[in-house]
């Protein structure tokens, strides 16, 4: 038995995806437990960028939303969200956007709008937010998801941002300046776009897993790599410090919020 779950090993997959110095634009959720985590062990470095504006932002405790005051408390300064967008975003100054979903088809498209009919829907989801930009415009795209046949999917219910459109180099013939989803992180291994194709295959597995778990939880026939790498398990200094992390931020969102009277 290991000792560390498959969330576990999923977040810190994802982090070790990141270097020191990048530019980093960050979803809430799984992506920013990711990137601190990243900051918190091999890139210190790291330049944390949340869609509220804050820039180089150093949270002590994961934020439940864009807005939390952790973020703006610990950031190297705050700007107005446009300038985020044009000067850093659409200048081409950001290295990596990290995004969740609620789904992603094969060539990397994300779908965070609804389930079901756009007009009449089974799910309103929250929307695009600024993944829509940040997924056209980023250097490159990390996208992080819990894999069941109902969030890698063979067909969107609508497609809230880009990934490789329809293949092929279908992105290319577009405007969009940033190189696309160059891995998916889940929690049975990662995948990365085919260079011909630019479909989505299996090129790593986490310790303990099978091609036949990730194609199981896969709703479109996966390809898998010639070579599919086992990736090395978490170490200690990683689980104690994403431990540390969690438990943090637990005890934060405990605490009542006292507002003055």
């Amino acid at each position: 038995m290991s000792d560390w779950t498959r969330d576990e090993m999923m977040t810190i997959a994802a982090a070790r995806l990141l270097w020191d110095g990048c530019v980093c634009f960050v979803g809430i959720g799984l992506p920013s437990a990711a990137c601190n985590l990243a900051r918190l062990t091999h890139a210190p470095g790291i330049v944390l960028i949340y869609e509220s504006g804050t820039l180089g932002t150093r949270p002590d405790v994961l934020p439940l939303s864009i807005g939390d005051g952790e973020l703006a408390e610990t950031a190297a300064c705050v700007i107005p969200l446009p300038e985020v967008f044009a000067y850093l975003l659409q200048a081409g100054r950001v290295d990596v956007g990290f995004l969740g979903a609620a789904q992603l088809d094969r060539y990397g498209n994300l779908n965070s709008t609804v389930i079901g009919p756009y007009e009449a829907p089974s799910t309103r989801l929250p929307g695009a937010g600024g993944a829509t930009e940040i997924a056209a415009h980023a250097r490159r795209t990390f996208v992080m998801l819990k894999a069941t046949p109902r969030s890698l999917v063979a067909r969107l219910d609508f497609r809230t941002s880009a990934g490789f459109l329809d293949g092929r180099g279908a992105r290319t013939r577009t405007t969009m300046r940033g190189g696309g989803p160059q891995a998916v992180i889940t929690d049975f291994g990662l995948l990365t776009p085919a260079p011909d194709t630019d479909e989505l295959q299996l090129t790593a597995l986490y310790p303990g897993t099978t091609i036949d778990d990730a194609r199981t939880a896969t709703g479109w026939p996966l390809a898998v790599a010639a070579t599919v790498e086992t990736l090395a398990p978490p170490t200690a200094a990683e689980l104690d410090t994403l431990r540390a992390l969690q438990a943090r931020t637990r005890e934060a969102h405990r605490r009542p919020v006292r507002l003055p009277a």
